[in-house]
């Protein structure tokens, strides 16, 4: 493992950030926490940061704000939110401003870790991987710009945040093979975990609102009953079953 790999742990509460960053650095990556929003704000803008693992009920400034702001800067920076805010709209919040992960408190640590160096592995794989395309993806009416993460669907840009370009990018690269929701995990993820399928339902469904006409009847990411999703071949000609 690449041991200049740099995390940023933002967490008013001291014990978890101590826990987090030991194992974080027993796991050989430099660690560094700052314990308000207003701390992290500042460190997020001096350093150049491989992942950050974000609090959401901070003193000063939230972390939500703290996301919008990383989201705004040039440099990318995987996100991983943690927070005791378990509700469907604060997760569905942080997801939306860009977060590419969320976690729950009360949360094992071990598992934190493991999602911090699966998502650290996934964002090495899409860079190596931006590097060696040369031109777009197309998928009937879809158009995909790797490099520049773009998607236009029917010549409209459309705004995605980044892991669902990344579930989007997946099934363009392998239209009409049907994935279910624990595979989706495994190669867009970055990790395999009984109990949180349902990310990728939010995912899916979010996706849907954005590209689809008509969400409820969706003719790009079809729902294969039983087994799972797959992105039309037609991608614009088949309708959801």
């Amino acid at each position: 493992m690449d041991s200049t790999k740099r995390v940023l742990i933002v967490e008013d509460d001291l014990h978890i950030a101590e826990l987090l960053r030991m194992h974080l650095r027993d796991e050989g990556y430099v660690v560094e926490h700052a314990a308000d929003g207003h701390a992290g704000l500042r460190e997020l803008e001096r350093g150049q940061w491989d992942a950050l693992v974000l609090d959401l009920m901070l003193p000063g400034v939230d972390g939500l704000e703290i996301c919008r702001r990383a989201r705004a800067m040039a440099r990318y920076t995987p996100i991983i939110i943690i927070s005791a805010r378990s509700s469907e709209v604060h997760r569905i919040l942080g997801l939306e401003l860009g977060a590419d992960d969320y976690l729950a408190k009360p949360f094992s640590v071990l598992e934190l870790v493991a999602r911090v160096k699966a998502l650290l592995r996934r964002t090495d794989a899409l860079a190596r991987n931006a590097r060696m395309e040369f031109g777009s993806l197309s998928l009937g009416e879809i158009d995909i710009e790797p490099q520049a993460r773009e998607v236009r669907v029917a010549g409209k840009s459309i705004e995605l945040t980044p892991r669902e370009f990344d579930l989007l990018y997946f099934f363009a690269r392998n239209p009409g093979k049907v994935f279910s929701r624990l595979d989706l995990l495994n190669h867009v993820w970055g990790y395999s975990h009984d109990g949180y399928e349902h990310t990728v339902n939010t995912h899916i469904n979010r996706l849907r609102i954005k590209i689809e006409a008509d969400p409820a009847q969706p003719r790009h990411i079809l729902t294969v009953w039983g087994h799972g999703y797959k992105l039309s071949a037609a991608a614009g000609g088949e309708t959801a079953p």
